[in-house]
């Protein structure tokens, strides 16, 4: 019978064990993944009990209190605070989100696992190398492509075009969508994803954008487009509620209409 196992450099230890301060009110427990790949140990579950009276209601709250007074060597992106950048997006309590917007109190048990977004490399603790979905969303070009001389004020728009934008340009590229694609996982250097694909089709559909067919040719790809099974995932952990499988279907949509 073939067993299957980790490798052994990938299996995560049990780590350090951070206790509350003893004027501690209120006290929740954090389960944060720990990485640092220059030592060249295994991940491990770091677990600290936090003084939630002393910090703010939302899970960056407790991870910035964590790393000010508990543990400074803790490593994660933040940076607006606000639901805006998308830096702090991780996983919590099994769920893509940004940490800057989901409280801790909403994660069900008795402690709240944190880790970085699934299926990335990790550069470190909670930071995913996401070079290559960044270079995925550079490729579809996200400028106004025009073919006639550019107006001396600006490029006039109707209302109701204007409308037809809603719902895809609010994405703030946190990749909490990507990283909870099952397709990306598989396909993740060739299938652009939902987040790139949702910027793309924004693109298309601008009434004073000039080269649609090029760009419909540029994802005319077995990959790029048609990995997306929709599975759903992306609409269901967006932050900001968009539907990425959405955008996906439209643009399968434009590519069967331009042949018919």
């Amino acid at each position: 019978m073939v067993e299957l196992v980790l490798p052994r450099n990938s299996r995560i230890g049990k780590g350090r064990h951070f206790k509350a301060p003893a004027d501690a009110k209120k006290i929740k427990t954090f389960k944060i993944y720990r990485y640092d790949p220059s030592t060249g140990e295994n991940p491990r579950w770091d677990t600290y009990d936090v003084a939630v009276d002393q910090c703010g209601p939302m899970v960056l709250d407790a991870i910035i209190h964590i790393k000010n007074t508990m543990d400074p060597t803790l490593a994660f992106r933040r940076s607006c605070r606000e639901g805006v950048c998308g830096s702090c997006a991780m996983n919590i309590g099994g769920r893509n989100t940004l940490a800057c917007t989901h409280g801790w109190e909403e994660v069900p048990g008795k402690e709240v696992q944190v880790s970085p977004l699934p299926h990335m490399h990790v550069i470190r603790d909670l930071v995913p190398d996401l070079s290559i979905f960044y270079a995925q969303y550079a490729s579809i070009e996200p400028w106004l492509h025009t073919k006639t001389p550019t107006p001396q004020s600006e490029w006039l728009q109707s209302e109701e075009d204007r409308s037809k934008l809603d719902g895809l340009y609010e994405c703030i590229l946190c990749a909490c969508c990507s990283t909870s694609c099952p397709s990306y996982w598989w396909n993740g250097e060739k299938y652009l994803g939902p987040a790139a694909l949702l910027h793309a089709y924004r693109w298309l559909i601008d009434s004073r954008d000039e080269e649609t067919g090029a760009r419909l040719d540029d994802l005319e790809d077995p990959f790029k487009l048609y990995r997306c099974h929709t599975i759903m995932n992306c609409a269901q952990v967006c932050p900001k509620g968009l539907n990425p499988a959405k955008a996906i279907a439209e643009i399968k949509k434009m590519m069967v209409e331009r042949v018919v």
